[in-house]
């Protein structure tokens, strides 16, 4: 499990789809925000955490169809699928070194970000937070669509057709987190996103790495 874990991260970074390219995407998107919706310090606050987890979701999206694509090109995901590993545990592999090359890199550099777009200083902690605990959800999430999708041609704008509408919960609740602790409210008062994101990347991970492994058995026949 380990080794395969350290093949993926490195497949990961060798292929392009590492953090790199996820991070220039992120910067990209905040750097352009200004200019699109003016430089007025207190429009660019109220929609800074709305932002940085928009421009995180689509950066993730950049390396989804790598996920699956190059081990389905060489063979070597037939050979997983018959190895003793089970194919459930190799999907969530692929969901975890896909988090540690987009999503946790992402979460880092967020905080960082934010100062461009004069995020609150009381929404830093929770912006990080709730990267922290919805990115997970969104490699396992984008692991299930790159399964739905292995072998096809072009499937890349299939995968983001599949996976966008499937990502929208998770924005939706990890964003509300980020907006109502950078305009100061009480923790009582974002409790409830917080945890209804927390379950949502739960139950991903405790789900989709089945439905996954099923849709990779159905692809290899």
């Amino acid at each position: 499990m380990i080794a395969l874990l350290k093949r993926d991260l490195a497949l990961a970074v060798r292929a392009g789809g590492g953090f790199g390219l996820a991070l220039a995407f992120f910067l990209i998107v905040v750097t352009l925000t200004p200019f699109a919706v003016g430089p007025n310090s207190g429009t660019l606050s109220i929609i800074a955490a709305g932002i940085l987890w928009l421009g995180a979701l689509l950066s993730c999206l950049l390396s989804l169809d790598r996920i699956l694509a190059l081990d389905y090109e060489d063979g070597a995901l037939e050979l997983l699928a018959t190895a003793p590993i089970p194919l459930e545990a190799v999907a969530g592999i692929k969901a975890l070194a896909h988090w540690l090359t987009t999503g946790l890199p992402l979460t880092l550099v967020a905080p960082l970000l934010g100062v461009l777009l004069n995020l609150p200083e009381p929404g830093y902690l929770w912006l990080t937070l709730s990267l922290a605990i919805g990115t997970p959800a969104l490699s396992v999430v984008g692991t299930f669509g790159a399964a739905l999708t292995v072998g096809l041609k072009r499937g890349g704008l299939l995968l983001s057709l599949i996976v966008l509408p499937l990502y929208v919960p998770t924005l939706i609740f990890g964003a509300e987190v980020a907006r109502r602790a950078s305009e100061g409210m009480p923790l009582s008062d974002f409790s409830t996103p917080l945890a209804l994101l927390a379950g949502i990347t739960l139950g991903t991970l405790a789900l989709l790495p089945f439905a996954s492994a099923a849709a990779i058995r159905i692809n290899l026949r």
